[in-house]
């Protein structure tokens, strides 16, 4: 790759509520991509590892993070501990969409964590979801993260390759001031690992990001989770179309249905193209949005 430019692969998987499988699932797809594409980034959908089930099974398959910065292999973490070693093996950065974390202060909490790993396995960067996901879909259904899941009170940037990544989570994506803050803090390419409902993703799902990508003139990088699975012995299926969206706000790769990946070439000279063609951080007026 040129410099300045990065390979990125965007994993659209159909996970469950087995852990293991959902762990052995991701390093296939991990693997083919490397094998196919030779990406140096691969990103995961949100809840990649544990998707559904009951409260009991959520907190079961949840995982003890090691503090930051930590090297040493972490028990009671096999999803962490395998990005980790698929960082290091393919050589790759990887952005682990989002894993169910234990809250060790607070044993009847959960939280949406996402981790981003360099290419010796390093995590470089830990973000947990700030908006939580309490909504009532279009056919009644209701969901209610806040049961469950602790928010998140940080807004998160890293240097990965060529580019500062800006990192958030599935319904962050409603929030454009979250966006706004992360182009602020340098963001060029932002993470926005997802288990989109079906009803909901079909109507606004791209729409979504592609307006933050026009918004912030960042690289848009979406993993998703696709198919049906089952919430407390109801059904619930989740749309799909992971894709990559460029600073312009064109789909650049999708994965459309089912289980596979696509990828795409981030490019650090068209972003800066476009922002100077057409400076709007610069045109920004802050002091008058408090009237």
């Amino acid at each position: 790759m040129k410099e300045g430019e990065m390979r990125v692969s965007v994993i659209q998987m159909s996970p469950g509520a087995d852990k293991e499988a959902n762990i052995a699932a991701a390093e296939r797809l991990i693997g083919e991509a490397c094998k196919e594409d030779r990406p140096e980034l691969v990103s995961l959908p949100e809840m990649w590892m544990s998707l559904g089930g009951d409260r009991e099974r959520r907190f079961a398959n949840a995982e003890s993070l090691p503090p930051p910065g930590s090297e040493a292999p972490t028990a009671g973490a096999e999803a962490y501990e395998t990005l980790r070693r698929l960082a290091r093996h393919h050589r790759i950065f990887i952005h682990g969409g989002s894993l169910i974390e234990k809250d060790e202060a607070e044993r009847g909490r959960l939280f949406n964590t996402t981790v981003l790993f360099d290419p010796e396995g390093r995590e470089i960067a830990r973000y947990r979801k700030i908006h939580l996901f309490d909504i009532t879909a279009p056919d009644g259904t209701g969901y209610r993260e806040s049961a469950t899941y602790g928010a998140g009170e940080a807004i998160v940037t890293a240097r990965c390759g060529a580019f500062v990544a800006g990192l958030s989570i599935c319904y962050d994506i409603r929030f454009p001031e979250l966006y706004q803050a992360l182009r602020l803090a340098g963001a060029e390419v932002i993470f926005v690992p997802a288990a989109f409902t079906l009803q909901t993703g079909k109507d606004h799902w791209e729409v979504l990001l592609r307006a933050r990508a026009i918004e912030t003139q960042c690289w848009i990088v979406a993993a998703a989770t696709f198919g049906r699975f089952e919430e407390r012995g109801e059904p619930r299926a989740t749309y799909g179309h992971a894709m990559i969206v460029d600073p312009w706000g064109q789909v650049v790769a999708m994965v459309p249905d089912g289980v596979g990946f696509a990828t795409a070439r981030l490019d650090r000279a068209r972003l800066a193209r476009i922002r100077r063609d057409m400076p709007v951080i610069e045109h920004r007026r802050p002091h008058l949005w408090g009237r």
